[in-house]
C-alpha cells in the first residue's frame, strides 16, 4: 500500500512537471508584458572614481554597487524616484532615448551626487544627505545632453539649438547666440546620431575654461514632413533628413569661453557642406582633436587644431578604395600616445600612434605597433589601464558567433583572454581600471550580470530566470556555404520536435542580410527567440542566415556589400535554404516563408520579387528606395545616385514590385523617422500599378520600432495569423 502510494505519488509528481513542461507560448506573454516579461536592471552608471556603480533596479528603486565587495544597497526608494523617472515623454523622444542610450542621470566629477535629466528638468541629488534641487530647465524630452565641467562648477546643457552653460545655484546663459532653427551648436542631428553613433557634439577643455562644440548648418537640407493623423487637425514634424546626392549639413568646430563671448573657429581642410565630423575633443587645455571623413567614405583624416589660432595639421590619413566600418573612435589614452582600431590588414585589429606633447602640431602622429593580429575581430576598446599599461577589449577570436574580453599590453604583450565561459559579453568598464559589470548570456541561457575585477574574480549580482514552464528547443547551429561555394557563412535553425515526416514542415526564413550586423550569435535572443520558440511551437521551421556583407567576418566579408544591396545578399540566402532542405527532409520546399524588419524588411520584397519559392512574407519598415535613405548610410555603400544609378536601380525594390509572388504583409510605423513611411507608401502605388494584392498595416505615430506592448503584440499576432494562413496546407494550396 505505502510502495503503491509511493508509485502513486512519483507520477502524478512526472505528470505534474511534464504539464508545466507543455505550457504553451502566447504572443501576449512574449510581448504584451505578460508573464515572460523580466526587468533587468538598468544601465549600471561608474563613478568617477570608480568606486560604486548606480542603477535602477528591478523594482525601480536606485540602487548602488560598490566596487571593493560587489555589496548592493538602496540609494532612493521607487516612491521617491518615480516622480523624477516616470516623466511623460511623447513617442519620438521615448523613442530617442531608448534607441541612442541617452542617458537619465550622469554623476558630478566629485562622484557625490547625481544629476537626474527628466523631460527637460534637471535634478540634482546629493547621495550623502539624500535631498535633491531643482539645477536647470532645458525644455527638451531628449537631446538636451547635460555635462559638468571637469571641476565640477559648471553645468551645461542644450536649449533651442544653443549651448548654455550655469552654475548648479544659478541660472545659466547662452554660451552661443545663433537664432536660426537651421543652425545647431553642439546639437547632434539625426544624421549624425543614426549613422555616425554621435552620442555628443560638444566638450568641456581639461581646464573647465571652454568648450568645444560642432556646429551644424541643416539650411540647404531638404525636410520631410512626418504626419501625425491622430488629431482632429493633423499636425506635421518637418525633420531635416538628406537623402543620397542631397545636401549633407554644413559642419564645423568652434571654441568657445564658458563665459561665452565669440567663437574661434577651427581651420581645417575640408569640404564644409559635404565631409562629417565623425568625432572631436581635446589634447590639452590648448589643443583640439577633430576627425574628418570624406563623404565618399574613402578617407579618414585626423587633425590637430590649435584653439588661439586655430590652424590645424593633419596627423594621420587613412585610406580605404570601398569604405571605412562603422568604428571611428580615437583613444587618447596618455599625453603623447593614443589608440585606434583599424581594418587595414583585412581583420579589425588595435593600433598604437605617439604625437610630440610639446608641440602636438610639430608634425605627423608616428605608429608605434600593432597591439595584436589574427584571423578575427577587435569589437571595440574597452578600457586602457596606465598603471598596468593594459588594453581591455573585445574581440570574437576563436569563435566568430562569440564576444569574449580580452587584454594585452600596451607593448603588444600578454594577450589573454580574461571571460571565462562561452558565448557574449558585454562589458562596462569604470574609466582607466580593469574593473568591470559584465553582461554575459549564450544561446540557451539568459542573461548573468557579474562584477569582475581583471581575470581575478567575478561575483555575480543579478541573473535573468528561464521561462518557467516552457520547453525551450535549442537551434542548431549550422556552418554553410556561401553562393560562391567557398565561404562559410552560419545559421541557425529552429525545428519543431518530433516532426520528422518527409516535408511535413513549412520553413520560414528570418534575416537581416545588411551591412555591420551580425544575427547568428551565441546569446540570448530574449522576445525574439521566443517567438521563434512560438512559430516552432505551431509547426514552422524558423531559419536565420548571415550572408555575405554583414559584419562580424572581417574587412571584405563585409565589403561584399560594395556597390551591391541585393544580389549577392539573396544568393547566399537562397544557397542557404537549398543546403538546410537536403539537410532536413521534413522540410516542405514548397512551403517556404520570409520576412525581416528594416533591411531585413527590404529584403524580404526582394526575395518576393526575385524568386517564385515563397509563399509568404512579411515586410516591416522596408526601404523600397534607397534614394529615400539617408546620405551617410546609403552612399557608404552605394555612392552617389548620379555615379552610380545602376547601383541604386538594381537596390531599388520598386523596380521589380511588378514581380513581386507569393501572399504580402507590408507593416510600417506612420512616425518611423529613420525609414519613412513614403518608402511603403511608393511601393504600395507600384503593386496597384501591377494589379498585386497585398494586405497593409500602418501604426499611428509608432516609429522604426514600433515600440510598445500594445503595438507589438498586435503585429506579432499579425505576423503569426500570416504564417499560419498562408503557409499551413490549407493556405499553401491557395
Amino acid at each position: 500500500m505505502h510502495r503503491l502510494s509511493a508509485f502513486a505519488s512519483a507520477l502524478l509528481l512526472v505528470v505534474s512537471f511534464h504539464a508545466q513542461a507543455q505550457k504553451q507560448w502566447t504572443v501576449t506573454d512574449i510581448f504584451g508584458n505578460g508573464s515572460l516579461a523580466q526587468r533587468e536592471p538598468g544601465e549600471m552608471t561608474w563613478a568617477p572614481d570608480g568606486s560604486r556603480a548606480v542603477y535602477i533596479g528591478e523594482q525601480g528603486d536606485l540602487m548602488e554597487l560598490s566596487a571593493s565587495n560587489g555589496k548592493m544597497s538602496r540609494l532612493l526608494s521607487r516612491d521617491k524616484l518615480a516622480p523624477i523617472m516616470n516623466a511623460q515623454l511623447n513617442e519620438k523622444d521615448r523613442d530617442h532615448r531608448a534607441r541612442y542610450s541617452e542617458p537619465d542621470y550622469i554623476w558630478t566629477p566629485d562622484s557625490k551626487r547625481l544629476l537626474f535629466d527628466t523631460n527637460g528638468t534637471l535634478w540634482m541629488y546629493d547621495l550623502q544627505n539624500g535631498t535633491g534641487v531643482e539645477v536647470g530647465r532645458t525644455g527638451q524630452g531628449s537631446g538636451d545632453d547635460p555635462k559638468f565641467s571637469p571641476n565640477g562648477q559648471f553645468i551645461s546643457y542644450l536649449h533651442d539649438h544653443n549651448l548654455y552653460v550655469g552654475r548648479p545655484s544659478t541660472p545659466a546663459a547662452a554660451v552661443t547666440n545663433t537664432h536660426e532653427p537651421t543652425l545647431l551648436n553642439g546639437e547632434v542631428d539625426w544624421v549624425y546620431l543614426e549613422e555616425l553613433s554621435v552620442r555628443s557634439n560638444y566638450f568641456w577643455s581639461p581646464d573647465s575654461k571652454q568648450l568645444a562644440y560642432l556646429q551644424m548648418n541643416e539650411a540647404s537640407v531638404p525636410q520631410y514632413p512626418i504626419v501625425d493623423w491622430i488629431p482632429t487637425h493633423a499636425a506635421v514634424d518637418e525633420q531635416r533628413y538628406p537623402q543620397p546626392g542631397d545636401a549633407n549639413p554644413g559642419v564645423r568646430v568652434g571654441v568657445v569661453s564658458a563665459m561665452g563671448g565669440k567663437t574661434s573657429w577651427m581651420k581645417v581642410p575640408m569640404d564644409e557642406s559635404n565631409d562629417y565630423i565623425p568625432r572631436f575633443g581635446w589634447i590639452n587645455p590648448h589643443i583640439v582633436w577633430i576627425e574628418v571623413l570624406t563623404r565618399d567614405h574613402k578617407h579618414l583624416n585626423l587633425y590637430f587644431a590649435d584653439t588661439h589660432t586655430g590652424d590645424s595639421r593633419l596627423v594621420l590619413a587613412q585610406n580605404d578604395d570601398k569604405f571605412f566600418d562603422e568604428v571611428y573612435d580615437v583613444n587618447f589614452f596618455a599625453p603623447g600616445d593614443f589608440l585606434i582600431t583599424s581594418w587595414r590588414d583585412g581583420h579589425t585589429h588595435i593600433f598604437r600612434y605617439n604625437y610630440n606633447t610639446e608641440n602636438p602640431l610639430d608634425g605627423p602622429a608616428q605608429p608605434v605597433h600593432q597591439l595584436e593580429d589574427g584571423d578575427y575581430e577587435v569589437n571595440s576598446i574597452q578600457s586602457v589601464d596606465t598603471n598596468a599599461k593594459t588594453v581591455y577589449y573585445l574581440s570574437n577570436e576563436g569563435d566568430p558567433l562569440q564576444e569574449q574580453v580580452w587584454s594585452v599590453k600596451l607593448d603588444g604583450t600578454g594577450k589573454q583572454r580574461i571571460s571565462k565561459p562561452d558565448g557574449v559579453h558585454r562589458t562596462n568598464f569604470a574609466e582607466g581600471t580593469a574593473t568591470y559589470i559584465d553582461h554575459y548570456s549564450d544561446k540557451m541561457t539568459p542573461p548573468t550580470i557579474s562584477l569582475c575585477h581583471d581575470a581575478i574574480i567575478c561575483q555575480r549580482i543579478w541573473h535573468a530566470e528561464p521561462p518557467k514552464g516552457y520547453d525551450l528547443v535549442r537551434p542548431e547551429i549550422l556552418q554553410l556555404k556561401a553562393a560562391d561555394g567557398k565561404t562559410t557563412i552560419y545559421a541557425s535553425l529552429l525545428l519543431p520536435p518530433g516532426a520528422t515526416s518527409p516535408a511535413s514542415v513549412p520553413l520560414i526564413n528570418n534575416p537581416y542580410g545588411g551591412p555591420h550586423v551580425q544575427t547568428v550569435r551565441d546569446s540570448w535572443g530574449g522576445p525574439n527567440f521566443f517567438f521563434d520558440e512560438l512559430l516552432a511551437q505551431h509547426g514552422f521551421a524558423v531559419l536565420h542566415v548571415d550572408n555575405r556583407g554583414m559584419g562580424g567576418r572581417g574587412r571584405d566579408f563585409e565589403q561584399a556589400a560594395y556597390r551591391n544591396f541585393g544580389p549577392v545578399q539573396l544568393s547566399d540566402q537562397l544557397a542557404a535554404i537549398d543546403q538546410v532542405l537536403v539537410k532536413y527532409p521534413q522540410l516542405d520546399k514548397n512551403r517556404l516563408g520570409w520576412w525581416g524588419w528594416s533591411w531585413g524588411g527590404t529584403f524580404t520584397l526582394n526575395a518576393l520579387s526575385h524568386s517564385d519559392r515563397f509563399r509568404a512574407g512579411v515586410s516591416v519598415a522596408p526601404v523600397t528606395d534607397f534614394r529615400n535613405y539617408d546620405s551617410i548610410y546609403t552612399e557608404r555603400y552605394l555612392g552617389l545616385p548620379e555615379q552610380n544609378a545602376e547601383a541604386y536601380r538594381e537596390a531599388s525594390v520598386q523596380e521589380s514590385a511588378k514581380n513581386l509572388k507569393g501572399h504580402l504583409l507590408l507593416v510600417h510605423g506612420t512616425g518611423d523617422d529613420n525609414v519613412h513611411f513614403a518608402n511603403s507608401i511608393q511601393y504600395i502605388q507600384k503593386l496597384i500599378d501591377a494589379k498585386i494584392p497585398y494586405d497593409f498595416q500602418p501604426y499611428p505615430r509608432k516609429t522604426h520600432s514600433i515600440a510598445g506592448p500594445v503595438a507589438h503584440t498586435h503585429l506579432y499576432e499579425r505576423i503569426l495569423w500570416h504564417f499560419e494562413t498562408y503557409l499551413k496546407p490549407t493556405g499553401a494550396a491557395q
